[in-house]
């Protein structure tokens, strides 16, 4: 019971000492759609970085400071642009809905690629299995034909 007291009297002095006041607009705002593309490019990377890390590492790319050089922001400038953004939440969401939208084409694209490459696979599998079973034809073919001038 005294836990519970306790708690019920600290969270109360927490949530009053928080500050909701408007955050300054940084000197060096990143503009909404170049936020857009270093988003995207964090996504990609991360998503990149999730499936083989130390292949990336191996070849010398640090996805964030890849990033960061890329676009010419360092990450405290990204960290205050991100945090100003937040504070602006129809802004935020209209540039991660842009990123969802780009995200979401770039996947499309890609797929519809797989695709191709994959008929495109088929077809040369089965030329060369038609090669191969006409290779087989033409050797059974001879075998028959010296058997039977042996004879």
């Amino acid at each position: 019971m005294k836990r519970f007291l306790i708690y019920l009297s600290v969270i109360p002095i927490m949530v009053s000492c928080y500050n909701l006041e408007k955050p300054e607009k940084p000197e060096d705002l990143i503009a909404k759609d170049k936020m857009v593309n270093v988003i995207i490019d964090m996504s990609l990377l991360s998503a990149a970085k999730g499936v083989n890390k130390k292949t990336l590492e191996n070849n010398g790319i640090y996805p964030l400071d890849y990033v960061y050089k890329k676009y010419n922001i360092d990450s405290v400038q990204f960290i205050n642009s991100n945090a100003y953004y937040t504070y602006y939440i129809d802004d935020y969401e209209a540039i991660y809905k842009r990123v969802k939208d780009s995200l979401s084409k770039l996947k499309k694209k890609y797929r519809s690629i797989e695709e191709i490459e994959k008929k495109e696979k088929r077809k040369r599998d089965s030329i060369k299995r038609e090669k191969n079973s006409d290779s087989l034809n033409l050797k059974k073919t001879r075998e028959l034909k010296n058997k039977k001038l042996k004879k």
